[in-house]
């Protein structure tokens, strides 16, 4: 299986941010790419909550785009994460994946929310705007299984292995890191959740300047040994990297540190 990430560098313009979403996404399956991630965010990137209120209210809209261009490009594709209709005035920020044929597999609200102070008075609280969302969500396509989050989710590994225990196989990340904690954290987060779960890791990231905040990019695939297979450190694309599910497996079974876990 060939997996993809693509890198975007989203902003107000809904209707301009999926048209570069469906070139990048084209252009991966052109490469033979099996299942493509988006970044967070994808359609939208703003600092107004009305906005993203008026997105999430157009959430079938969205809807339609990505089962429309999972079918066309014959991918799976993870929608990265999206503003869709929360209570309360609130929004989730919530992935919708897709398979190949077009029908609607799966959809997980992000969990944890940054709610941060980061450097020089940079700060984020996602909890003012976006509601929780409150289950883990895996899906099972084409003979393994997809462990959904989102950005922050990152930090939390029992979380992930929760994941794992549901029989997640590759781990998907679409985010938008702010460049300090990105830095800083971004590939050691995605190898360490990648190697103490023995699974892929498909990072999709934002890059550059949005309304009100800039961010990292460096979209990565890392595979269960740790290994970066494939980044993307500046600009707008994709990147690919092939998968072998079988080794995966036998590497679960020649050093079984998942069997070997204690509480």
């Amino acid at each position: 299986m060939k997996l993809a990430a693509i890198q975007m560098n989203s902003g107000l313009n809904i209707k301009a941010n999926l048209l570069l979403a469906r070139k990048y996404v084209e252009n991966a399956a052109s490469a033979g790419a099996n299942l493509v991630v988006l970044p967070e965010n994808f359609s939208l990137m703003s600092d107004k909550h009305s906005d993203r209120q008026g997105a999430a209210a157009e959430g079938n809209t969205i809807r339609d785009f990505l089962s429309q261009m999972a079918r066309e490009c014959n991918v799976i594709t993870v929608g990265g994460s999206v503003p869709l209709v929360g209570v309360n005035g609130l929004v989730t920020n919530s992935c919708l994946v897709y398979n190949k044929d077009g029908s609607f597999l799966a959809q997980y609200d992000k969990i944890h929310l940054f709610d941060a102070l980061i450097t020089n008075g940079e700060s984020y609280c996602e909890s003012k705007y976006i509601q929780p969302g409150r289950d883990l969500v895996t899906v099972d396509v084409e003979s393994t299984c997809i462990g959904l989050s989102i950005c922050y989710d990152i930090r939390f590994p029992e979380m992930y292995r929760s994941l794992i225990l549901s029989g997640a196989e590759i781990l998907t990340v679409p985010a938008a890191f702010t460049i300090p904690t990105g830095r800083a954290h971004w590939e050691l987060l995605l190898r360490a959740r990648a190697v103490e779960n023995l699974s892929w890791i498909v990072g999709a990231a934002q890059i550059g300047d949005h309304p009100g905040r800039s961010t990292w990019g460096h979209s990565m695939i890392v595979s269960p040994w740790g290994e970066v297979c494939a980044v993307k450190v500046e600009g707008e694309g994709f990147i690919i990297a092939n998968t072998d599910l079988i080794e995966l497996r036998e590497l679960r079974e020649t050093f079984p540190s998942l069997a070997h876990r204690r509480l």
